[in-house]
């Protein structure tokens, strides 16, 4: 009897157990959404745009996770602020898939885990991105705004899990932006890093990049007294740069790319900067160069000129490199100097590092005209960089060599008196010789040599 109720006893345990995993399992949130929700009514509206970037950046289950939990708020952008009004390269750099962690958090960026709705009192909130919103509303007006974004459609879709408000533009975190303004990193974004040439330090003999491995408290100093004692001042001039001498305090590839952002922050120079970063090896080059302690001016066309390069232009292989070698001067020039020239000389030809090529400049309107003919550009963004080093001039053309057109020669032909070309009588030397020596020898006829002549 005792066994009997002990058992009774362990199995209503089992059974309670049981009951609360059960019930536990049934009050948790499931991630299916219904036909009401708000992500539903999100996907069917006008906000295509929106709804195709949240698909591309895989947070549909995120957002159905968070839907079951929370009551959500979304702030949606129209479509029109999405392909029209947003700039291509930023939503060219959102849609490239090693970039899809940056466009996760835009998108988040625009969902708050807290219903809200006009009138609200609170002015910050933490989004679904870790970032914080602040809401405004203008009394006079009568606007609300969300991070000085106007909210044109306020209470747009209402729903029992979430409410969804139109908004005028896109919503961009810092995050993002810096992730953006950091992609054309020379050291991040180049195929094939440039990394110079281990140096080694002559004092104690050892590579300068890699540390000493540890020695051991109270042993003799690595170096000698005299090895140590830094060199005093040299009153012998500096020599001169050239390939493989002392870089000096050179740093080539530090001012390629201040002037690669510069061009960046000035505007309009976007396409010169993406061919000198992306599609050729021409910024590692040119710090070596510099590094080297050689002086470079760069004709810089700006974007609506290489806009009117035509594709069989930059199709051939290697044409990018020809095209940006025939742009850059290995000298160093400003506007003023090159001005200077042409007002003095007339024309002045420049040498370029697309060899034997050269390129020519004279004077006209008040500026530097670099080219011939058609094929031509103006000064017009005078010293858009200069740092003693490279100095960049912006032109308003994209430059080419002259071809050197082969000159044919043709033959003269002789003409007969009826205007017509006549016949050339062409006589054999060797019979022209035989007739004088015969004539030499005696008459035609009475010499008996003749025969044997003509023989």
């Amino acid at each position: 009897m005792y066994f009997h109720c002990r058992i009774q006893g362990v199995l209503l345990l089992v059974l309670l157990f049981i009951s609360i995993l059960l019930s536990s399992s049934s009050s948790s949130p499931t991630s299916q959404i219904n036909s009401n929700s708000v992500l539903v009514a999100l996907l069917d509206s006008h906000y295509t745009e929106l709804a195709e970037l949240i698909e591309k950046a895989m947070l549909l289950q995120t957002l159905e996770n968070t839907v079951a939990t929370h009551n959500i708020t979304i702030f949606a952008p129209n479509n029109e602020a999405l392909e029209r009004n947003l700039d291509s390269d930023f939503k060219q750099f959102l849609l490239e898939p090693g970039n899809i962690h940056s466009l996760q958090t835009l998108l988040l960026f625009h969902v708050i885990p807290t219903r809200i709705v006009t009138g609200s009192t609170r002015d910050q909130h933490k989004t679904l991105s870790n970032h914080n919103l602040h809401l405004a509303a203008n009394i006079t007006t009568g606007e609300w705004t969300v991070d000085q974004t106007q909210i044109t459609h306020p209470n747009f879709i209402t729903r029992p899990d979430g409410i969804i408000h139109g908004i005028q533009r896109l919503l961009i975190p810092r995050s993002v932006e810096n992730d953006f303004n950091n992609r054309r990193s020379l050291r991040s974004i180049t195929a094939v890093k440039p990394e110079g040439s281990p140096e080694i330090d002559t004092r104690n003999h050892r590579l300068k990049n890699k540390s000493p491995p540890p020695e051991k408290p109270g042993s003799p100093p690595t170096l000698s007294i005299y090895e140590a004692i830094a060199p005093g001042p040299s009153l012998a001039p500096a020599p001169a740069p050239g390939p493989g001498g002392p870089h000096h305090h050179f740093n080539g590839e530090a001012q390629v790319k201040d002037f690669i952002k510069t061009l960046l922050h000035y505007g309009g120079y976007n396409e010169m900067a993406d061919i000198l970063v992306n599609l050729t090896s021409l910024a590692t080059e040119m710090s070596r160069l510099v590094s080297e302690g050689y002086v470079l001016t760069v004709l810089a066309p700006n974007d609506e000129a290489m806009a009117k390069l035509t594709t069989e232009q930059l199709s051939e292989p290697g044409s990018p490199e020809e095209i940006m070698y025939y742009h850059i001067i290995p000298e160093y020039q400003t506007e003023e100097s090159m001005y200077n020239a042409v007002r003095r000389f007339g024309k002045v030809r420049y040498d370029t590092l697309r060899l034997p090529h050269k390129v020519m400049a004279e004077e006209a309107d008040g500026s530097v005209k670099f080219g011939h003919g058609g094929v031509a550009g103006y000064l017009f963004d005078p010293d858009i960089y200069t740092d003693g080093r490279i100095s960049v001039q912006g032109i308003d053309g994209v430059l080419f060599p002259m071809e050197e057109k082969e000159e044919v020669v043709e033959q003269v032909k002789p003409v007969s008196k009826m205007g017509q070309p006549g016949k050339v009588d062409v006589k054999h030397r060797r019979g022209k010789l035989l007739e004088t020596a015969c004539w030499m020898l005696g008459t035609f006829g009475q010499h008996s040599r003749f025969a044997s002549c003509l023989q």
